[in-house]
């Protein structure tokens, strides 16, 4: 017979193993390729010291003259906090009994529970790799009684739980833990569960309304991890530095449509911009991901030439377009119009440990829900994402979509 006792057994001892491995290297092949280390873990924090320029001890002069002046390496510290993520899974009392008396039906249970988390969790990490840290999902335009226009559904699935907040992140009455029902992908309108709103209560009306308000997964205003959307500004600060006072923060950027004209990405472009961070920056970009139109407008490029296309398998079980062996990456998750080309050893993503279940006083990782008769278990990780080199990572724009 199936017992509690035992099912909180299989999640310690058979699933966590199983499910940290997916979590780290199938959820997307950026995440694949970045180190994942407890090094510069420090309480709850990221303490990071990073090197930059040249020693500049060095020096030609006569058999008898002075020395060079000594002018060491250059090193700023990194300080970031670290980001809890979790996943929640929660299995009814009835499904539970219900499948006591079959050790294989309370195993399809879990098994369901568990697709469910990973598929959820992948999402998010996912997606939180290009995000800024806000958590901000996407801005609002307008709004019905139960529906939200939004100017972007790239980052929303039907089933995520979210809040609606202002920009300061102060969350709306009324529109927190709604569920999505439903997304009509075309006109950028998503639908709630059981929400009552104002019609036009976020409507941007400069005169009247001149407050923003976002779209975040439930309670992650501010608390995600610090993703490329953060590297990639020219202004601001990183780990707690100036980009105006540190110039070796700010990443290339460059629009390439400046004329108004269709711009195809090529190799000459992509060679270009290879050169330039490998001349400044000694960078070795192993890494390029963009959006899925741009990928296509690059195949485009191929076939008006009739050349090959070359495939590459990458970790985690991924396929990209190659190169020169440099592998090139669709994501759901990068804006239209854009390709990324990063060095992803300068990558790591610090963690005080990998993903633990949450134990209660006694040890079991399954527990009852206060007043409910459902259970629940909680997966967690303390992490967050730090770029070595900043500037050596580029980013482009302005391409056309296919």
């Amino acid at each position: 017979m199936v017992t509690l006792s035992n099912a909180d057994k299989a999640l310690k001892e058979v699933y966590l193993g199983v499910v940290s491995e997916q979590l780290n290297t199938t959820v997307n092949p950026l995440l694949a390729k970045i180190n994942q280390t407890t090094n510069d873990v420090w309480g709850s924090e990221i303490k990071k010291v990073a090197p930059y320029g040249l020693n500049g001890g060095i020096g030609a002069g006569t058999e008898t003259g002075d020395l060079p002046v000594a002018a060491g390496n250059n090193y700023e510290q990194f300080t970031l906090t670290l980001k809890n993520l979790y996943g929640k899974i929660e299995i009814s009392d009835k499904a539970m009994r219900a499948s006591l008396n079959s050790a294989g039906a309370f195993v399809n249970l879990l098994n369901a529970e568990m697709e469910g988390l990973i598929k959820a969790s992948s999402f998010n990490l996912g997606r939180m790799l290009y995000a800024d840290g806000s958590g901000k999902l996407a801005s609002i335009s307008d709004n019905s009684t139960s529906t939200l226009t939004v100017d972007t559904v790239r980052n929303l699935l039907e089933g995520m739980v979210i809040d609606v907040v202002d920009g300061s992140g102060t969350a709306v009455t009324g529109a927190t833990a709604k569920r999505i029902t439903s997304i009509d992908r075309t006109n950028k309108i998503v639908t709630l569960e059981n929400v009552s709103l104002t019609a036009n209560q976020f409507k941007v009306v400069e005169e009247t309304q001149p407050t923003q308000y976002y779209i975040c997964v439930q309670g992650s205003f501010g608390k995600e991890l610090t993703g490329l959307g953060a590297i990639f500004t020219n202004t601001g600060t990183l780990y707690g530095l100036s980009k105006s006072t540190y110039s070796w923060l700010v990443p290339y950027i460059k629009d390439l449509k400046n004329d108004g004209s269709t711009v195809q990405i090529n190799d000459v472009k992509i060679q270009t911009v290879l050169d330039t961070l490998s001349e400044t920056y000694d960078s070795k970009i192993d890494y390029i991901c963009c959006s899925s139109g741009v990928k296509r407008n690059y195949q485009d490029y191929f076939s008006q030439y009739r050349t090959n296309i070359d495939y590459l398998d990458l970790n985690g079980g991924f396929k990209a377009i190659s190169y020169n062996g440099i592998p090139i990456v669709s994501d759901r998750f990068i804006e239209n119009n854009t390709m990324y080309l990063l060095d992803t050893k300068e990558f790591n993503l610090h963690q005080l440990c990998d993903w633990k279940w949450l134990e209660g006083e006694d040890g079991r990782v399954i527990k009852q829900n206060v007043n409910k008769p459902t259970y629940s278990a909680t997966l967690v990780k303390y992490a967050d994402l730090i770029c070595n080199k900043p500037g050596g990572q580029a980013k482009l724009t302005g391409i056309s979509e296919s």
